[in-house]
């Protein structure tokens, strides 16, 4: 089968670095979280989830892997938990990354790509775990004394580093434009 040149059109504009980035981004936030919730926080006789786990893994003095629960978006907003709440931010989720989409496949640079590519990926993660488990599993845990980061997971990692990368490019690579006072 051949492609006429509008079908070639399409696949030179695809974002092959950003998918690539968002394949290998989703595929490692399910493999951690298969591996923390099934194989090292699950406690025996539990199969449903969310599930509560009392298990604390010290890394480091000032990291510690624990399971948490997010029902909601960041830092817990909207924790009701209610199906309405999670079907409403299932929603949401999946607009925004239609939107991160559209983005990526009209953005030509390695660059931006990537920063397209990570917010995907960990967007379809946390989306993944709504859908699957009712929640966003949470497990890595930085802290200092009593005082505690709120518990996040991979995905937001790389969602957190291709927001980053993003605003990098808007602040310090595109032209910016100055207003004229006349």
């Amino acid at each position: 089968m051949m492609l006429d040149n509008h079908d070639s059109a399409i696949v030179r504009k695809m974002p092959i670095v950003g998918l690539v980035v968002a394949v290998v981004a989703l595929f490692a936030d399910q493999v951690s979280k298969y591996i923390m919730v099934e194989l090292v926080m699950r406690p025996d006789g539990i199969s449903g989830t969310p599930f509560y786990s009392s298990r604390i893994i010290e890394v480091l003095p000032v990291f510690q892997l624990r399971m948490a629960w997010n029902t909601g978006i960041s830092f817990s907003l909207f924790d009701s938990g209610t199906t309405l709440t999670i079907v409403a931010l299932i929603i949401v989720q999946s607009v925004i990354m239609l939107t991160i989409l559209w983005f990526m496949w009209h953005m030509s640079g390695a660059w931006m790509q990537t920063a397209c590519g990570l917010i995907v990926g960990g967007g379809l993660g946390n989306i993944v775990d709504r859908i699957t488990m009712g929640a966003v599993a949470d497990f890595l845990d930085f802290f200092w004394q009593d005082w505690h980061f709120p518990t996040f997971n991979l995905a937001d990692t790389c969602i957190s580093v291709g927001v980053g990368m993003w605003l990098l490019d808007a602040l310090i690579t595109r032209p910016h434009h100055k207003v004229s006072n006349g």
